[in-house]
């Protein structure tokens, strides 16, 4: 199956202001999310990616255009699946302030039974982003082949549940994962489990995830080869 780099949006004005936006419409990139979102757009340059796929907050849309201006031929596509955890009540409040609710430490040591007041339960929130992902990559495995590279652009908390799928962790773990603005999260999705390529990176090159293409032998075509979900032993 194709290769989905996950990216977080970049640096917002609610993140400096230790905000909790959930789905606070009009929330933007600041100074610095601009110049991140840049930055991981010059990474992303080279790849020949098949999909830009968004969520349709600002700050993700923002992020995904830049992406978008090194493959003029692409335009982003917004999936409301991967938009922000459904934060209901908590929306727009400090995170200070939230520390101090009696559902902070639920939500930090037992996340599988959180349901936001007036919101979506962090369950919900997993099963379909997950589902996007997947959906996605299915759809590309069949219009572009199985090498394919495409970009999700969402939030943190909605990576690091879906990275928690990929590893088969209990959503309870999934504080346990760390994914910075701007950053790329790199997973493969085979027919029998999902490999999980890179995790939180800002900064390392990204064109050894172009598929090599297959030489053929002499004097005849070489049969593609079938991709394995098997690990390969002491590494690859």
């Amino acid at each position: 199956m194709p290769t989905v780099i996950l990216v977080r949006h970049g640096r917002s004005s609610a993140n400096t202001s230790g905000v909790l936006a959930g789905r606070t419409p009009g929330v933007k990139l600041d100074e610095t999310g601009l110049q991140q979102a840049a930055a991981v757009a010059e990474r992303l340059a080279e790849l020949p990616l098949a999909a830009i796929v968004t969520s349709p907050l600002d700050r993700c849309k923002q992020t995904a255009a830049a992406i978008a201006k090194y493959h003029q031929e692409l335009r982003p596509a917004t999936d409301r699946r991967l938009t922000e955890c459904g934060y209901g009540d908590w929306t727009g409040k400090k995170l200070s302030a939230l520390m101090k609710e009696p559902l902070w430490p639920v939500v930090q040591q037992h996340p599988s039974a959180v349901t936001f007041p007036n919101g979506e339960s962090m369950r919900g929130m997993q099963q379909r982003a997950v589902d996007a992902v997947r959906a996605h990559d299915a759809a590309l495995a069949e219009s572009h082949g199985p090498g394919a590279l495409w970009v999700a652009v969402s939030h943190a908390d909605v990576i690091k549940a879906i990275v928690a799928d990929a590893l088969a962790q209990h959503l309870d773990t999934f504080q346990r994962i760390v994914v910075d603005t701007a950053s790329t999260t790199i997973i493969t999705y085979t027919q029998t489990r999902p490999f999980l390529v890179r995790l939180n990176d800002s900064g390392s090159e990204l064109a050894s995830l172009i598929p090599k293409p297959a030489e053929p032998a002499k004097g005849r075509r070489r049969k593609p080869t079938k991709q394995s979900s098997d690990a390969v032993v002491g590494g690859r």
